[in-house]
């Protein structure tokens, strides 16, 4: 499906469907594209939306995840969003805790997929080398388990973002900000139900720290998923939405 791309008062943004709302979150070199099954599937029987965050657009002060917390925070609070559950990838499912945690009320659940909060690695162990297409070929490859997954589309995405000058400087920025917050001692006041989806060849945040989430939120379910790395909403997508929509109905009492 072709998402349509709204604007209003600063917010760039995808929303599609009626009722309850599922937020997306996408990760550090996330796309829109990353969620094209899960907002397909969802859309019948949820309000999907799917904000797009401003890492690129940011003040370099403000480029955080404090920052994009606020974000987040001011979105919903210009949609006017009551009680929303939400969904983040990576970098999004680090944003989905710290926004959950300052907005336990209006957090109905959370939904992590090789999330960020505790550790992780970004693209391997390096950053990105700017300038030079088959490392960054690679390392987007890392992310995933079967390394067709990174298509040309995607690389060039990556590599576009390396070499701009003034977006590789938030990704650092982020980056940075994203390992100073861990989360650990925070985890147990989040006690809304907490759906965890990890690849098993996860090696960004491997299949150890899905289960250490699961020790730390008082609610929580972990699915290890076979042949899957660090995106299993794009790499396993049918077990991944047949995964979230039990859980989604269980939420929201709906048969």
């Amino acid at each position: 499906m072709d998402f349509k791309i709204r604007e209003e008062r600063g917010f760039k943004y995808v929303e599609e469907g009626e009722g309850d709302v599922l937020l997306l979150l996408h990760g550090l070199f996330g796309a829109l594209s990353n969620f094209k099954d899960l907002v397909s599937s969802f859309s019948d029987k949820y309000k999907v939306v799917l904000p797009l965050l401003p890492i690129f657009d940011l003040p370099l002060t403000k480029a955080t995840l404090k920052g994009l917390k606020k974000h987040i925070q001011d979105f919903v609070a210009f949609k006017g969003y009551e009680s929303v559950s939400v969904l983040g990838n990576s970098l999004g499912g680090h944003l989905t805790l710290m926004y959950a945690l300052d907005n336990v009320s209006q957090v109905r659940s959370i939904i992590l997929t090789g999330s960020s909060g505790l550790y992780e690695k970004s693209l391997g162990d390096t950053f990105p080398k700017r300038g030079n297409y088959e490392f960054i070929k690679e390392r987007t490859a890392y992310t995933f388990y079967d390394p067709k997954m990174a298509t040309q589309e995607l690389v060039d995405e990556v590599f576009e973002i390396v070499n701009n000058r003034n977006k590789a400087i938030r990704v650092i920025s982020v980056a940075k900000s994203a390992i100073r917050n861990n989360l650990a001692d925070h985890l147990q006041e989040l006690t809304m139900p907490a759906l965890l989806i990890w690849g098993k060849d996860d090696r960004i945040t491997p299949p150890f720290v899905g289960e250490q989430f699961e020790k730390l939120l008082p609610d929580a379910e972990l699915h290890l998923l076979d042949q899957c790395g660090h995106a299993p909403m794009m790499e396993r997508p049918a077990v991944f939405n047949d995964l979230l929509g039990k859980f989604l109905s269980r939420v929201y009492q709906k048969v």
